[in-house]
């Protein structure tokens, strides 16, 4: 360790893939420290890299940038002094929960019969004692978790790294784990030093970590880093609780920025080419619906997670796409409709058609794809044709999700239509001219 307690350093960290045009940048000058006895939540929407960094800084992968220091020494290789426990439970099916948590020791070439000691005493400390000889097909899913956290602290790793460990849980199961995995680190019945999660769920991070770093996408960045000033155990239902959770809320949600700056640039043009959220038609409506029955048709985005029973990436990537199409606006962690949104709430299903057509007709992806189905023969083109054109700015799984979005989203303004037997898109018959923007 060094003498200031530092643990792990990242300096200027970025990972970019693939080359030449289709080169894109996954994460960017991410700056990180991590102390000795600290509990480090990484927070962000899907596609941030949040799972990229936990790999970059177990050595699992390589940085294509910048500089990764682990007690102050630069990291070469995978580090022997880390593990992770995945959103999956990864056991083999074949041996036993003795044997699942041993084998990690067998890599380490630890002797059988101290293998079996460390093994069972690790089982123990996660509540398994007894469960020794079962197989991972007879345990609940709460259960095969454990193994795998188990098997991930029988080596007794300095830092314990963790990939949405509870997300593959049912409610029940993933709030007993949460409790067990913190009674073992703040009780010290853990070696580790350290502990680096990441989440998507923000309660979730509120509730364990003692300072939650907060990463935006489009490229994966830093945008906060938030100290948790609560002490264990934390009761969800204080103010002071609620109170953390509204502030991550406001900052993930950030606010309204001027139009050319929300929008963006096209494919092809310079600067950052706007993400469309992937949310469906029908989740956009109930959410406008909902905030027009309100008073003064605004609400704290943090209560809208619970009264509308929403994950938090759900309701920001409906949040976004409402302050997107211009149908609300953000502020301080509130979000209050628009005239536009008032008048999309109230109207008929054909006039909804209409004001949904006109709004995305203004984003700078969906005018490109116009333009592009305007140019071409008989005004089709495959789908394969743009979704490569699109993995020049997004890599192939994210060019597939925009695909998707942009065709559903102009089937519903009937502006789009696709034939999936041959897998080409064209326009509508209405969508040969422009239309006034609103």
């Amino acid at each position: 360790m060094s003498e200031n307690g530092t643990l792990l350093q990242l300096k200027q960290v970025a990972q970019q893939y693939g080359s030449g045009e289709r080169r894109f940048t996954a994460v960017e000058n991410i700056n990180l420290t991590l102390a000795e006895g600290e509990f480090v939540a990484l927070l962000g929407p899907s596609g941030c890299g949040k799972s990229t960094l936990l790999r970059i800084i177990t050595g699992l992968q390589e940085a294509t940038g910048g500089e990764v220091l682990y007690k102050e020494r630069p990291l070469r290789g995978v580090n022997p002094q880390s593990t992770i426990v995945f959103q999956t439970f990864a056991l083999f099916p074949w041996l036993t929960v003795l044997e699942n948590v041993a084998v990690a020791l067998k890599a380490k070439g630890i002797p059988l019969d101290l293998r079996t000691t460390r093994a069972i005493d690790a089982l123990d400390r996660v509540g398994l004692d007894g469960f020794e000889n079962a197989y991972p097909r007879e345990l609940s899913g709460g259960m095969r978790q454990k193994v795998g956290f188990a098997r991930a602290m029988v080596t007794e790793p300095e830092l314990l790294c963790l990939d949405e460990p509870f997300s593959a849980l049912d409610v029940l199961s993933a709030e007993a784990l949460r409790g067990e995995l913190l009674e073992l680190w703040t009780g010290g019945q853990i070696p580790t030093k350290a502990i680096l999660m990441v989440s998507h769920n923000i309660e979730e991070a509120v509730f364990m970590a003692d300072r939650i770093v907060v990463m935006d996408k489009n490229p994966g960045r830093i945008v906060a880093d938030l100290t948790i000033p609560l002490p264990h155990p934390r009761q969800r239902k204080s103010a002071e609780f609620q109170g953390v959770v509204d502030q991550v809320y406001a900052t993930l949600a950030g606010q309204t920025q001027p139009e050319h700056l929300e929008l963006g640039t096209a494919p092809g043009e310079p600067g950052r080419t706007r993400r469309l959220p992937q949310v469906a038609i029908t989740d956009l409506a109930a959410l406008l619906e909902y905030l027009d029955d309100l008073t003064g048709n605004r609400a704290d985005i943090y209560r809208l997670a619970e009264e509308l029973g929403l994950g938090s990436d759900p309701l920001l990537n409906l949040v976004e796409t409402a302050e997107l199409l211009g149908f609300a606006t953000i502020a301080k962690g509130d979000i209050t409709l628009t005239s536009l949104g008032e008048t999309f709430a109230e109207a008929s299903i054909l006039a909804r058609k209409e004001i949904f057509a006109t709004r995305i007709r203004r984003l700078p992806i969906i005018k490109w794809l116009l333009s592009m189905l305007r140019a071409a023969n008989r005004q089709q083109l495959a789908w394969d044709v743009v979704q490569t054109a699109l993995e020049l700015e997004f890599p192939p799984q994210e060019a597939e999700r925009q695909m998707d979005t942009m065709v559903n989203w102009g089937r519903y303004a009937e502006i789009l239509a696709y034939d999936d037997d041959n897998a080409t898109l064209y326009l509508e018959s209405n969508s040969t001219t422009d239309v006034q923007p609103l």
